[in-house]
């Protein structure tokens, strides 16, 4: 399958990163717009071949603070009733599990760093993070959605990623980060995240430079694998 396909990018530095190249590569001409462009509000979601939604560290439930997540909801919702395909990355993931019915909240810890999920269908897609460890950086987490399969679970929670069908995928977690520059970006930004976790900025760097180059090409084995099986 190829086409157009639309990143929508709730902040500027929580771009496509690692999964961009395996996109491309499926012959897809890659667009994005940013939830603060003007134009947003305006889109059709069901008219890209392949919607890309990314990470962000607002909650689902702050849409008094975001009102854009309400307009997003209501048309993810529509595109998900059509079936079309979707990826969905940590908010993104979280956005599906709203727009499908579940419910999205503020977990009792934070889960920051490098370490492997527990890949529950090894003839899935994510059978390529087997063992391998990936960014995590979230406090949120979600009910799974009816009629979905859950695909794999950490240490800290255990809806990391779950997928319906062969057009629909969701993961809580980071496999397109770990040789982004935004990187250092998140840490900046989010200092008190990496304390809250129980880490520290230097382990967490060192980790970055460990496991970052292995668990981008695993997400971008991951991505490729799935992208040839959309159906349309």
């Amino acid at each position: 399958m190829s086409g157009k396909a639309l990143i929508i990018r709730h902040v500027p530095h929580e771009g496509v990163a690692g999964y961009r190249e395996p996109i491309e590569s499926a012959g897809f001409l890659v667009d994005r717009i940013d939830v603060t462009d003007p134009a947003f509000p305006t889109l059709d979601l069901c008219e890209p071949d392949l919607l890309i939604m990314m990470g962000g560290p607002m909650g689902v439930y702050e849409q008094a603070q975001y009102p854009w997540i309400a307009c997003q909801l209501k048309q993810l919702a529509r595109r998900l009733a059509a079936d079309r395909p979707t990826l969905g990355v940590c908010f993104g993931a979280q956005m599906i599990a709203a727009a499908l019915g579940a419910d999205v909240y503020a977990g009792p810890r934070k889960e920051v760093g490098f370490h492997p999920v527990t890949v529950l269908d090894p003839a899935s897609p994510l059978r390529h993070l087997a063992d391998v460890p990936v960014l995590h950086w979230h406090g949120d987490t979600f009910t799974l959605p009816e009629g979905v399969e859950l695909l794999a679970s950490s240490h800290v929670y255990d809806h990391q990623a779950f997928r319906r069908g062969p057009n629909l995928l969701a993961l809580q977690f980071h496999a397109e980060m770990g040789l982004d520059p935004r990187f250092d970006a998140w840490i900046e930004q989010w200092p008190e995240s990496v304390i809250e976790a129980g880490g520290t900025e230097a382990d967490l760097r060192a980790a970055h430079s460990a496991h970052g180059p292995g668990a981008v090409a695993a997400g971008q084995a991951m991505i490729r694998e799935w992208l040839t099986g959309l159906k349309v």
